[in-house]
């Protein structure tokens, strides 16, 4: 190898190391997003003895793959110009099992003080031309080191099980076809695209089905406990006691 080469070999050796340093504070910052995720998941399981996340998965692009993007979109080779330019160097995907949790997950966790929604694509209410579907928003979340704090983007996507395993089924056949599909596969994948929709839809209806048919059981196991003969002292006495164990912020 020629020194030019050598030169460029040992320029390219020292881009990789400088990206995998700049990517550790976006690791920080989605392993603090996965912290929110997971007490949502363990408060929802414990409270409303329910839990809308099925799934969540996390993933950081590679130094190599940064590089790959940063050449696609002619970005400029800075550090700087990279954090501005390429928002989804760290991403989460949950995947729910109803339409109606993608939403409420994200409601809750844009109202935490410490994350700012910065750019919001609901693919759920506008599906892409191909029938992909998801809710992604962009992310930024502090991340406190020892000598500063940065702002880091982090990309979440939400969907449910339908939509991800669509999605994950077009993005094999897109790969294996050097994303030149043909068009009848693509004429395929947009039928299951709205099946899958319509899938989601009867699932979701039906979920509000049961949740109403709970909610009249509990009602009725209520007016049943209302209907006992329980002395008036005594009601008064464990209305007091409960009253007085439950701490109110």
């Amino acid at each position: 190898m020629n020194q030019a080469g050598q030169n460029y070999l040992t320029q390219f050796k020292e881009a990789i190391n400088e990206l995998t340093r700049f990517t550790m504070v976006y690791k920080f910052a989605m392993d603090e997003l996965n912290t929110k995720i997971n007490i949502l998941k363990e408060e929802f399981q414990y409270v409303h003895d329910y839990n809308p996340i099925e799934h969540c998965n996390s993933r950081l692009k590679s130094p190599e793959s940064i590089l790959q993007k940063v050449i696609r979109k002619n970005i400029d080779f800075s550090l700087p110009s990279i954090k501005e330019n390429i928002k989804d160097i760290a991403g989460i995907r949950i995947s729910c099992s109803f339409i109606n949790d993608i939403y409420r997950i994200s409601e809750m966790i844009e109202k935490q003080k410490d994350v700012e929604v910065v750019e919001r694509k609901d693919y759920i209410k506008n599906p892409k031309p191909n029938g992909y579907q998801s809710l992604h928003l962009i992310l930024k979340i502090p991340v406190f080191m020892s000598d500063r704090e940065e702002d880091v983007y982090v990309e979440l996507q939400i969907r449910t099980i339908a939509m991800d395993f669509w999605a994950s089924l077009e993005h094999k056949i897109f790969y294996k076809y050097n994303k030149e599909i043909p068009e009848r596969l693509t004429k395929d994948l947009k039928e299951a695209a709205l099946s899958a929709a319509e899938l989601d839809r009867k699932m979701e209806s039906i979920h509000r089905e049961v949740n109403h048919l709970k909610k009249v059981n509990e009602d009725s196991d209520l007016g049943d406990l209302l209907s006992l003969d329980i002395p008036k002292n005594m009601m008064q006495s464990i209305l007091k006691d409960l009253s007085g164990s439950i701490k109110l912020p």
